[in-house]
């Protein structure tokens, strides 16, 4: 591909979900029959702990049955060959992009399968369950937490993200609905500071008018043919 560099890619939902992961908000605004309010804020939290870590332990536990889809293999695929600079900004809390090799990969929502202690503050690849309080494995203290950014927490690694942002020449939004912010508003940024951008995704964002250009279709044919695209010249 001409002139491009450097490359920065966000997914969200939608590139999940013909792995069979739930999308986050569902009709009526739920989310597996839980209300967003009950499982995904810091007061959820403090008030029902049980319900919120069980709830996070299905999730945990599903996720693990779920496999890689030909989007993430195909972002995995430009990962290995791509040789400028590259980073894929991950809403999702899964590791399909991990799991289907892709190196260059930041959770800026966090990851279900790790662990924070809020006493110690450390990090803990996690695939067990939580509900029974078991102690942080650094400081031995029972105060673990999914590792997910909940509404009204901020995102992780905004200062890296901005800096990918600035210094790209390409913006790639897969499977995401242009309704939750930051990640909303990259495109925005990343068209003010003229980066091409570039939207594939099932339908229409809410922000699909910021996109030089949209591509609509199934993540798991769109994704892989703009990639093919994207490496043709290197072949």
């Amino acid at each position: 591909m001409p002139d491009i560099r450097n490359i920065v890619i966000l997914t969200g939902a939608g590139i999940s979900a013909e792995s069979g992961i739930d999308t986050f908000r569902g009709g009526g605004g739920l989310w597996e029959q839980h209300r967003v309010e009950d499982v995904a804020t810091p007061e959820a939290f403090e008030r029902d702990p049980d319900l919120v870590l069980r709830f996070y332990d299905m999730r945990r536990e599903a996720i693990q049955t779920k496999l890689p889809n030909p989007a993430h293999e195909a972002l995995a695929r430009l990962d290995a060959a791509w040789d400028g600079d590259l980073l894929i900004v991950t809403q999702n809390v899964d590791d399909l992009h991990e799991r289907a090799g892709a190196r260059r990969v930041l959770h800026m929502h966090g990851e279900h399968l790790n662990a924070w202690c809020t006493a110690c503050d450390a990090r803990t690849r996690w695939t067990e369950p939580m509900i029974d309080r078991p102690a942080c494995p650094a400081c031995g203290q029972k105060a673990l937490r999914p590792d997910v950014v909940w509404f009204g927490e901020m995102p992780y690694e905004m200062d890296r993200i901005y800096s990918a942002i600035r210094t790209a020449d390409l913006f790639v939004s897969i499977g995401t609905s242009g309704a939750v912010y930051p990640a909303a508003g990259f495109v925005r940024d990343a068209r003010q500071l003229g980066v091409r951008t570039l939207e594939l995704n099932l339908e229409r964002s809410e922000g699909s008018a910021w996109f030089h250009e949209t591509r609509l279709g199934r993540a798991s044919e769109v994704v892989p043919e703009w990639v093919d695209e994207v490496l043709a010249p290197a072949r």
